[in-house]
């Protein structure tokens, strides 16, 4: 996977997602176990597909609002990465309310994770009561994060 090198065509599926640290901690979503989506039972981001006329941090601020409550003023871009057809704007900033503030309503579970969880690559849920691993591209999208150290 590398930075983005080709232009955007009509083709490109575009998702956007959240780095969102608390103090040396990271936030991660337990995707749902279900068919039809991509990589279920997998930890990643929040996050989720632009819509029609949106930016990249438009369409981050709406998805952290559906899945987890969360209104951000600002987030900073970190990187675009491409594979295939598939474009994928990170940000990164701060969770500034208190994990218990937050409200799941996409996802099977969340956690704050350190970066050995994230160089392990996998996960304990005590909600789904098993261990699953990180989607691999956000787990190196993480694993360029933590190597920046821009937390």
């Amino acid at each position: 996977m590398n930075q983005i090198l080709n232009p955007i065509n009509k083709r490109s599926i575009l998702v956007t997602m959240a780095i969102l640290y608390f103090e040396d901690k990271f936030l991660i979503q337990l995707r749902d176990d279900v068919p039809g989506i991509l990589y279920p039972g997998h930890w990643g981001l929040f996050g989720g597909h632009l819509e029609a006329n949106e930016t990249p941090e438009e369409a981050l601020k709406r998805e952290l609002i559906e899945e987890i409550g969360y209104r951000v003023d600002n987030l900073t871009p970190f990187r675009t990465y491409q594979e295939g057809n598939r474009i994928r704007y990170s940000f990164f900033g701060p969770l500034k309310i208190p994990v218990e503030q937050i409200v799941l309503g996409e996802g099977w579970d969340f956690a704050l994770v350190t970066p050995e969880v994230i160089r392990k690559g996998e996960h304990f849920s005590q909600v789904a009561r098993g261990t699953y691993p990180l989607v691999p591209s956000i787990r190196q999208i993480l694993l360029d994060f933590l190597a920046e150290d821009l937390y």
